[in-house]
């Protein structure tokens, strides 16, 4: 079995210096096969996974079931919003559509005793891997939450429960167009040689929105580790 780790490739390597995100309203038909789909999610389970616990798993959208969710969706979203408007209401029930497939990547907590932040962070980085491999599959990819991978009545519809998080719906199809690319952060306002007494290059003063404060963390994990 030929071994990859430490193996040089400068293609690999550009390919990640010219890594960006597809739009997901720009993603088309046809999305992956169910070989290429497998492939994808093979890539995307191969990241790294303190104690080897597998704190995540896909739920895979296509076809008319993707049609299904959407209609959920927007039940769901003219129920809290009555006033919205026809065109609102529809946009809300293409959000699973809009692509040819939708993963979802929930992050699910696992007993053990390995930490969840650690749990969670291997939750992102499938997401992310899981972009790579459909990139390098010939396809675009957009890694997006929105509102309802937080609402409570709509992860109980696709059964999630109180260990499970979406860390993501990532939409893959064939690009329309070319993504734009955005500013990318100047290594030097991130970037700090250690030396003792050395001031961090945190990025605050480039990053920080101060007018909104810190956001909520999304996740509520009381009550997980008891015994059930």
């Amino acid at each position: 079995m030929e071994v990859f780790c430490g193996k040089k490739s400068d293609e690999v390597l550009d390919y990640l210096l010219k890594r960006r995100s597809a739009n997901a309203q720009d993603l088309h038909a046809p999305g992956p096969n169910d070989e290429e789909l497998e492939r994808i999610l093979a890539a995307a389970s191969r990241v790294p996974d303190h104690g080897k616990l597998v704190p995540w798993y896909f739920i895979v959208f296509h076809g008319v079931w993707s049609e299904q969710v959407g209609t959920k969706l927007a039940e769901i979203y003219k129920a809290e919003n009555p006033q919205a408007s026809e065109e609102r209401v529809q946009l809300e029930t293409t959000r699973f559509s809009r692509s040819p497939v939708v993963v979802a990547v929930i992050s699910r907590m696992r007993r053990g005793n390995k930490p969840m932040w650690e749990q969670i962070l291997s939750a992102g980085a499938a997401c992310q891997t899981l972009s790579l491999a459909a990139h390098a599959s010939g396809f675009g990819a957009s890694w997006i939450t929105e509102w309802y991978g937080y609402h409570p009545e709509f992860k109980a519809y696709l059964d999630l429960d109180e260990r499970d998080h979406v860390a993501g719906f990532i939409h893959i199809g064939k690009p329309g167009a070319v993504p734009e690319d955005r500013p990318r952060p100047p290594l030097d306002t991130i970037f700090t040689n250690w030396r003792e007494g050395a001031a961090l290059h945190k990025g605050d003063a480039q990053f920080d929105q101060d007018k909104f404060g810190f956001p909520e963390t999304g996740f509520d994990v009381s009550g997980l580790n008891k015994t059930k």
